[in-house]
């Protein structure tokens, strides 16, 4: 079933406000793109970080999908959901138990898409039942996510599950994010906090733990192998970088999605998206395909955070304008440079291992997993472009295949600095 025509409070298909408007054909639009389309646009609306974003992301498709699979019963879910009446409306189904899952994230009820959603299906038994089992599927998935540890109360304070480090390579918060008017460094440490320092203590989705996936140990600064990197970024990712060729720079710009954009999961769920809909999937197997992709990328976010707060690694400005005489590193390379600044802003949280290349990484094994090959060549428009318009308007970027769009978007960091 079309919903290209299905409009709310969420920008509609065919505006600049929709992700679906230069990515899905308006008669591929179902059910799922439909609900995907609203929770990227309050994703970005509402400023959401990337692991909080993989997280409703999550809720949001995992629902739908249970409400559908309810119904038609044809995989084994592991949630306990009960039995689906006969005679629901999986469409109805799978859109109220994704807007229920995604209100609770969001804290909005998403009332006018609701409305027009409902108003789109044909008044009948099938409808109200499928309301009805929607509904109660996606309750059931707001109290499995309840006490997840995803909580502001828990995930915003360190509580004393990490401990940081004491030497050389521990982080500290960075402008412009910690610009408090305030240009000591101890002052913007002792007064700000990272991002989500909890957040690896969140229950995974498909994961046994969060550290099954730890990253190995962090070079040593004073090791040969640090001073290639260092050096690297420091002569890549400089703003005034001489080195930096224009299209290295687009990629910095293109992958960049910080603020008032979809975010890293987001970005890749619109490639999804992209992806998927030539597959004409029936209406479960493209739940099922977002859902998988979506869990991928929110156990991506646990492992990651989990790994960036183990390790409590700085980030290179701090490592170049600040701590390259505590290095001890004999190559003259790792040298001190205080005017150094990043081509883009530095986000508040350590910087080991990354997020970016951690969500991009996993999204695409997913997605060529259920396209059955990675070799899909592909373009894509700039997911947004409301921070670097100067920068991405106009812009396609061109790829051979899944691996080497997700390898451009790690490579996007080292080039951003």
């Amino acid at each position: 079933m079309a919903l290209a025509s299905a409009t709310g409070c969420a920008g509609p298909y065919g505006s600049a406000k929709s992700y679906l408007t230069d990515t899905v054909a308006p008669q591929n639009i179902g059910v799922v793109f439909h609900w995907t389309d609203i929770a990227l646009q309050a994703l970005r609306d509402q400023l959401v970080p990337p692991p909080l974003a993989s997280r409703a992301l999550a809720m949001g498709h995992v629902a739908g999908f249970l409400a559908v699979n309810g119904i038609e019963r044809r995989y084994e879910s592991g949630y306990h959901i009960g039995d689906a009446p006969p005679g629901a409306d999986p469409n109805v189904a799978y859109g109220v138990a994704a807007a229920t899952a995604f209100a609770e994230h969001f804290q909005q009820p998403f009332l006018f898409d609701r409305m027009k959603f409902l108003k789109s299906f044909p008044d009948g038994e099938g409808k109200t039942l499928g309301r009805q089992w929607g509904k109660h599927v996606g309750r059931c998935m707001v109290r499995e996510r309840t006490n997840d540890g995803a909580e502001p109360s828990r995930v915003n304070f360190y509580l004393r599950r990490y401990p940081r480090r004491h030497d050389a390579l521990r982080w500290r918060p960075t402008a412009p994010m910690f610009d408090s008017g305030a240009t000591e460094p101890a002052f913007r440490e002792t007064y700000h906090r990272g991002l989500l320092p909890g957040f690896g203590a969140v229950k995974p989705w498909a994961m046994r733990s969060a550290g099954q996936y730890l990253a190995p140990d962090f070079p040593d600064p004073a090791s040969p192998e640090f001073a290639r990197d260092y050096a690297e970024v420091k002569e890549l990712g400089a703003s005034d970088s001489p080195s930096r060729t224009p299209d290295q720079s687009q990629i910095a710009f293109f992958w960049e999605d910080g603020p008032w954009g979809v975010t890293p999961p987001g970005h890749f769920v619109v490639v999804a998206m992209q992806l998927y809909q030539h597959l004409q999937m029936p209406l479960l197997e493209q739940a099922r395909a977002m859902a998988l992709t979506s869990i991928a990328m929110a156990d991506a976010a646990i492992a990651t955070w989990h790994s960036k707060y183990t390790h409590d690694i700085i980030r290179p400005e701090t490592a170049i304008r600040y701590r390259a005489p505590q290095f001890n590193n004999p190559v003259p390379r790792v040298a001190m440079r205080r005017e150094w600044k990043s081509l883009i802003p530095t986000p508040p949280f350590p910087a080991y291992t990354s997020g970016h290349s951690a969500f991009g990484a996993a999204a695409a094994r997913m997605i060529a997993h259920i396209l059955g090959r990675d070799d899909v060549p592909f373009s894509k428009k700039a997911a947004d472009t409301v921070i670097w318009p100067d920068h991405l308007s106009g812009v396609t970027r061109y790829w051979p295949s899944l691996t080497a769009a997700a390898e451009e978007n790690g490579m996007s960091r080292i080039y951003g600095g």
